[in-house]
């Protein structure tokens, strides 16, 4: 062992496989039961995840898209103009910014992401269900610390401060009324 590499590459190695195994493993579940969660809205992933970002940022640059929607800045483009394409975004410039595009939703984009999630069921997402035991035996979910500590080492502070900013607003903006996701206003900045 190299005196300035305070693990063997063995272990190193090791965690590399795990991560790469885990990560697709879960990956893979999350994908087929999101795919499946947004076929009837004519959605794929990338466009629903710009929704999301789009929402959650309250307009939000191309870069900031590709940054936190983990994906090239071609994908996070080419993705959002077919989304503007279906009335669904709309591009256009900030007063104090006029140096960067940035998308906002559209009334029927927003309406359509708020359908998505009414409509969201959480027995037919596997991973939920796999997490299910954890929640029964210890009273919560997996709180991820430790991917999150990678994950903030990895993309950075900006993306956690988005991911958290995402949560704070699942929140504050929506209740849960009769088995359904809802907002509590239709006018978030009024909230």
């Amino acid at each position: 062992m190299d005196k300035h590499t305070p693990y063997s590459l063995k272990q190193s190695i090791m965690f590399s496989h795990k991560v790469a195994q885990l990560s697709k493993a879960l990956w893979k579940s999350v994908e087929k039961d999101w795919q499946l969660w947004i076929k009837p809205y004519n959605l794929n992933i990338n466009e629903h995840h710009i929704l999301w970002i789009a929402y959650h940022l309250e307009g939000a640059s191309i870069s900031d898209i590709a940054q936190f929607g983990v994906m090239h800045v071609s994908t996070a483009f080419n993705f959002s103009k077919k989304l503007e394409e279906r009335g669904l975004l709309s591009f256009s410039k900030k007063e104090n910014d006029k140096r960067n595009t940035y998308v906002f939703l559209t009334d029927a984009g927003e309406e359509l992401l708020l359908k998505t999630l009414e409509d969201y069921n959480p027995t037919t997402y596997s991973v939920y269900g796999g997490a299910l035991p954890i929640k029964e035996l210890y009273g919560k979910f997996p709180e991820f610390s430790e991917i999150m500590s990678i994950v903030r080492h990895v993309y950075g502070p900006d993306f956690m401060n988005i991911f958290e900013k995402s949560l704070e607003n699942i929140e504050n903006d929506f209740i849960e009324e009769d088995g359904k996701l809802t907002i509590k206003s239709k006018t978030k900045a009024n909230a």
